[in-house]
Formats: C-alpha cells, sequence, structure tokens
C-alpha cells in the first residue's frame, strides 16, 4: 500500500480496478485547513489524463508491473504479433495500442513488454534503432540556413 503523501513521478497505483502512473504532484499547505496532493495521473489502459486532489492519508495499492522482452514477428492487418523470448508464446497487439511506435518496429526486433498480471499496458523499444531512409526531397534554395547543394 502507498499512501498519497508518499506519491513520485511515475508512481504506478491501482484506484477503482484501474491502474494510473503519476506524472506531477505537488504538496498544498494552505493556510487555513489542512494539507493535501494535487496529483495530475494517468490511465495506463485508455490514455486519459486526469487532475485531482487527495488527502495525504488516502491509501492505494502499488501495482507490481513486470517487463518482458518479446521479438516482434509480423504483422497481419491491424494486429502486430510479438513471441516471448523464453516461452515462445506469441501475442497480439492493436495498432492502437502501439501508436507512433510501430514507426520504429522492424521484423525480428527485441522490445520489452510491460504486463499487469497477464494485461499488456505499454511496449517500450530499443533506446537504438537502425533505419534506412527510404524516401527525401531535394534541397531547395533559400529553405535552409546555409547554402544548399544542386
Amino acid at each position: 500500500m502507498i499512501s498519497a503523501g508518499d506519491f513520485r513521478n511515475g508512481v504506478i497505483f491501482v484506484m477503482d480496478d484501474q491502474i494510473y502512473q503519476v506524472i506531477e504532484f505537488q504538496h498544498v499547505k494552505p493556510g487555513k485547513g489542512s494539507a493535501f496532493v494535487r496529483t495530475t495521473y494517468k490511465n495506463l489502459r485508455t490514455g486519459s489524463v486526469v487532475q485531482k486532489s487527495f488527502n495525504p492519508s488516502e491509501k492505494f495499492e502499488q501495482a507490481q508491473l513486470s517487463r518482458r522482452d518479446m521479438s516482434y514477428l509480423y504483422s497481419d492487418g491491424d494486429l502486430y504479433y510479438f513471441m516471448d523470448t523464453e516461452s515462445y508464446e506469441q501475442m497480439p497487439l492493436s495498432k492502437e495500442m502501439l501508436g507512433e511506435k510501430l514507426n520504429f518496429l522492424k521484423e525480428g526486433m527485441v522490445c520489452r513488454v510491460v504486463f499487469w498480471g497477464s494485461e499488456i499496458l505499454d511496449i517500450e523499444p530499443p533506446t537504438f534503432v537502425e533505419l534506412e531512409v527510404t524516401d527525401c526531397e531535394p534541397a531547395v534554395r533559400g529553405d535552409t540556413a546555409t547554402t544548399a547543394t544542386k
């Protein structure tokens, strides 16, 4: 259990059967009344961001997350298949869940997948990715701060 007074950036907690991550927090001690913790947190399932104030003594369950390495195999329509590198179990992920990270995935790439129980919350691609530029517009005079090549 974790109390609202112990919130820090990045803390992950469970409230009302939903999992949240603290984005920003501020301990406030007004001149009158009791202290409170003003918190901005993100729902890790839906991605929605909410602001709320808590009493510092309120208690929440701290979420236990696990991370496993999974290899990206292939895509089939809007589903992208990943394989656990230890158990060889395959799991499909939707295009919506991957979002912008799709642009940096290559077949065979090993990514770290974040689980809460058996539910996939997020995918962390490698820090460095080697990609090849396939198309680039030519430089045009006046388009750059320095001289452009012809």
